[in-house]
């Protein structure tokens, strides 16, 4: 069969304004990126706040693993299946980020049958938001560098600046640096530190607000230092806010692209879930709410963090209240999870299948105390055995779960009518009684104490004597009403990403915590997680290339 990139370059693509005139929307309502991408209008998406919402679906899965899950495949897999049962879908993504890109994946559209296209635009520039939101948030720190070079009339301590540089590319050398050398006119020599950009808090204001005066508003509440009072020094006090929002005025509108099969597809905002909140933005998701009656969106990495965050941060932020959840799991990954290598995993093995399958059932039980019907999904492999697959739907109903084999990848929406005819079902009735984990009102050590407890299984959380200081100062400041965002590896429910399955018996080290005051949310940076990636050993970018045509090769 072809690869990915061999499948997206070969499809026939429909002109952007016929997908968007599937949904209503006119070309005087769309802003052209060429012939297959454009963003959505400011003034369109005014005019279509009164319309009713369509259903909202979540795509989650088991904790990623080098076998792969296929959570972004499946979720677009469902908005084909959709279109063929002839619903009104909608698929709402992030933006891939250049770090993974680059570095141990190659791409983030899909994969076979089941893809968003054009494949290489989505994963190189696209639209030209996360550069955007790069230069803003790398703008901001200038102007506060320069601040403090032309006088420091608010009293800045260069011991606390909290601000982080950016970069939407994984380089470990920019995690910790010097800046300020050379001569008087140079600047003030200081520590400064690097993050990826899709962990920025530019990044999550972005995602989080509903339009571009609560931009502002969060762009201005966030800290980027303190003064020698100890008192927070925001971007609005150093006059920031401005010429971010100015780089920031079109990014901010959704981008609409399409499926291999013409289902429109909203893409937005990307913030990773391992080390951020993990969700397309809120402006993406409430839009295509409004434009379809069935709405298919997808959270980073595993439910224990991408799915975790979504509901407990993004919903509450947003208003949101999902119908269902979609589980997403591979009979290889359950058997890795089961102690298999990956070399094993192509072999049958059910007592590599019985051991790992606590995994799916620890998500499973935690996905149900958001009080959301769950569906699992088996994504289809050709080494699957019929025995393997009864197994894990037997273990699924005995849950009180749907269950589908998907076989998106292969079949696009034809492979996944069956999930897709499940969710319509699950959703018909609508019996969630969607709730948060936590209230507003818990103390922050509490927040966190929950999530690692009954979401991660831990037996309790160690907390650095730092961690404790910066949490009662966050409180003293007014932030303990607001949400917890952990930082954790994606392997594993634990800190270390080689305890796989559904380990229990361990603590959580939390080492650090910050206040996101503009997106409205308090990190929490546990065991060694870091917010700059480095490159692996052989990162994707060496197998990346283009050939004399012009036609990229390797980006799968």
């Amino acid at each position: 069969m072809k690869s990915d990139i061999e499948i997206a370059q070969s499809a026939e693509l429909k002109n952007i304004r016929e997908i968007a005139s599937s949904l209503g929307i006119s070309e005087d309502d769309l802003e052209l990126y060429g012939k297959y991408k454009a963003k959505i209008s400011d003034d369109f998406i005014k005019s279509i706040q009164d319309r009713p919402d369509g259903k909202l679906v979540l795509v989650t899965a088991i904790n990623p693993t080098p076998a792969g899950e296929g959570k972004t495949t499946q979720t677009i897999g469902i908005g084909e299946a959709m279109g063929r049962l002839g619903k009104k879908a909608l698929v709402a993504l992030r933006e891939p980020s250049l770090g993974p890109c680059f570095g141990i994946k190659g791409g983030a559209a899909g994969g076979g049958m089941a893809q968003v296209v054009p494949m290489e635009d989505l994963n190189l520039h696209f639209t030209g938001d996360f550069h955007a939101i790069t230069t803003a948030n790398n703008l901001c720190a200038a102007i506060l560098d320069n601040h403090i070079q032309q006088g420091n009339e608010l009293r800045i301590d260069t011991r606390r600046i909290v601000l982080k540089r950016c970069l939407d590319l994984n380089d470990r050398a920019l995690r910790n640096v010097v800046i300020g050398l050379g001569s008087k006119a140079d600047g003030f020599v200081r520590e400064d530190h690097f993050t990826i950009t899709v962990a920025s808090e530019v990044m999550a204001i972005f995602c989080l607000a509903s339009d571009m005066s609560d931009l502002k508003r969060r762009l201005g509440r966030m800290i980027v230092a303190y003064d020698l009072d100890g008192k927070p020094v925001t971007a609005k006090d150093i006059k920031a806010v401005g010429s971010m929002a100015a780089l920031l005025k079109d990014a901010i509108k959704p981008n609409m692209i399409q499926t291999l099969e013409h289902t429109p597809v909203l893409v937005h905002g990307g913030p990773f879930a391992n080390i951020a909140h993990g969700c397309n933005s809120v402006i993406a998701t409430k839009t295509a709410l409004k434009l379809a009656d069935i709405v298919i969106t997808e959270a980073g990495f595993g439910a224990d963090l991408g799915a975790e965050k979504f509901l407990d941060i993004k919903c509450r932020k947003a208003v949101l209240r999902p119908s269902a959840v979609v589980l997403v799991a591979t009979v290889r990954a359950l058997k890795y999870n089961g102690g298999l290598s990956k070399e094993e995993l192509g072999k049958p093995d059910m007592d590599a299948l019985k051991k790992g399958i606590a995994n799916l059932g620890r998500h499973i039980d935690n996905l149900k105390k958001y009080g959301l019907p769950v569906i699992v999904t088996l994504n289809a492999f050709v080494t699957d055995t019929e025995e393997e697959k009864a197994y894990i739907e037997k273990y699924a109903a005995e849950r009180g779960c749907e269950f589908s084999y998907s076989k998106a990848w292969e079949k696009g929406g034809e492979g996944a009518e069956d999930l897709a005819k499940k969710i319509i079902s699950v959703i018909s009735g609508d019996d969630s009684t969607f709730k948060y984990l936590y209230p507003d009102e818990m103390p922050l050590k509490e927040k966190i104490e929950t999530i690692a407890c009954e979401i991660y299984g831990a037996s309790g959380v160690d907390f650095s004597s730092k961690a404790l200081k910066e949490l009662s100062l966050i409180e003293e400041m007014g932030g303990g009403a607001f949400p917890v965002c952990m930082a954790k590896t994606q392997y594993s429910f634990s800190d270390d990403p080689a305890l796989l399955g559904a380990p229990e018996g361990f603590n959580i080290r939390v080492r650090d915590v910050y206040l996101s005051a503009g997106a409205g949310f308090v990190v929490a940076l546990t065991g060694d997680i870091m917010t700059m990636p480095g490159l692996s050993k052989h990162p994707a970018a060496y197998d990346i290339d283009v050939d004399d045509n012009g036609k990229i090769r390797g980006l799968f």
